[in-house]
């Protein structure tokens, strides 16, 4: 019943993303073990400070915008990620002699002493445990995902308190890739306003903020995982009652997401 070609495309779009994200998935799987050895073999030349999850998902997303090429028109030019501008000219070689050749994977380099296993490194469970994570469905069921839980006196906390409290400071967003089961609920800008009012959080412009569900975090706490970390520090939860109305959009979220509908995009990069 649309007249606009776009608009038509876009409902289209829309329809068939979350069986696209899914195979897009199935991809990245495929290929995953390749990032993990190079992660770890990052990790182990410049030293403990760097996280091979974060190295893993920013190739990731490099990926994604490599490909954008394949759609191009000739005339717009995709724009590259900061570290791909800076890079030398030796590495964008390599990048074009791969592409030419079809095959994305490089060759095999000599340099880790034989009989050393992957399982061996530091480290590798946590990598591990992301690539079993992302080749899995998220499953959106349960009584965690039920909208009707979510009340008047529900207590909420800030994504990057749990992050504390459950001794993630360090690495932003580590959580959401450990635990992608969580709930979580980006704030928009009036949300944030009333949290920055509220002094939950700072006025942080264009910064992501995430919401989770204390009882979540709580639960998460008590777990195998965690219950014996000493970097455990629930007192850095700081757990708030929303007002109604954000509540309102939290169940709204939360059923959208049991039903299988996209999360809206991000406003800013990730707290």
């Amino acid at each position: 019943s649309f007249t606009d070609p776009a608009v038509s495309m876009e409902l289209l779009r829309a329809v068939l993303q979350p069986s696209i994200n899914e195979e897009i998935r199935a991809v990245f799987s495929k290929y995953m073990k390749f990032f993990q050895k190079a992660a770890i073999n990052v990790r182990d030349n410049v030293g403990e400070e760097v996280d091979p999850e974060q190295l893993i998902q920013e190739t990731c997303r490099s990926c994604l915008e490599q490909a954008k090429l394949l759609f191009s028109d000739g005339k717009k030019v995709v724009p590259r990620l900061p570290h791909e501008q800076a890079a030398p000219k030796r590495a964008r070689q390599m990048d074009e002699d791969l592409s030419r050749r079809g095959s994305p994977i490089p060759k095999k380099r000599k340099g880790r002493p034989p009989g050393q296993s992957l399982s061996n490194d530091r480290g590798v469970s946590g990598v591990a445990a992301w690539k079993l994570k992302v080749s899995e469905p998220v499953r959106r069921d349960g009584p965690k995902w039920d909208p009707s839980r979510l009340t008047e006196t529900t207590t909420f906390v800030l994504g990057s308190r749990a992050n504390k409290a459950l001794g993630m400071g360090g690495t932003r967003g580590r959580l959401y890739i450990k635990h992608p089961h969580l709930f979580k609920y980006a704030a928009d800008p009036q949300d944030k306003h009333w949290l920055a009012e509220q002094q939950h959080m700072r006025a942080t412009g264009g910064k992501m903020a995430y919401l989770l569900i204390e009882e979540d975090i709580r639960d998460l706490a008590a777990s195998e995982d965690y219950r014996d970390s000493v970097d455990l520090r629930l007192e850095e939860l700081k757990p708030f009652v929303p007002p109604a109305w954000m509540t309102e959009k939290m169940q709204k979220h939360m059923e959208t997401l049991r039903r299988g509908g996209d999360a809206p995009p991000p406003e800013g990069p990730p707290e």
